[in-house]
């Protein structure tokens, strides 16, 4: 019986944990989850046309000509392992979706 009681609350404790860990990084986000989901969609329709420059070019162009701060989400992005469009495509979304808790 202690036993079981010692696994749920290491198991409250965890979750706690991640809620906070969600919290903190869902304040970091740099845009609406609409933005971010409009950027990343833009993304995965643009790529196979026009591919991967090792750049973030097409999240530039995307963030000017929606009049969104580029400094600020090129930051988050590369703090978030995307260095360049396809990057930020395959792991700065996953930070988002980690962010939101799949919420998206």
């Amino acid at each position: 019986m202690v036993d079981r009681k010692n696994k749920q609350s290491r198991k409250e404790a965890l979750d706690r944990w991640k809620a906070d860990q969600r919290t903190t990084a869902r304040a970091k986000l740099p845009l609406t989850d609409e933005h971010l989901q409009s950027m990343f969609d833009m993304l995965d329709e643009a790529l196979p046309q026009r591919g991967c420059d090792h750049t973030l070019r097409l999240t530039t162009e995307w963030l000017v000509l929606n009049n969104l701060p580029i400094e600020l989400v090129v930051n988050w992005l590369h703090e978030n392992g995307g260095y360049c469009d396809c990057e930020a495509l395959a792991n700065s979304e996953q930070a988002w979706h980690d962010a939101t808790g799949g919420v998206n």
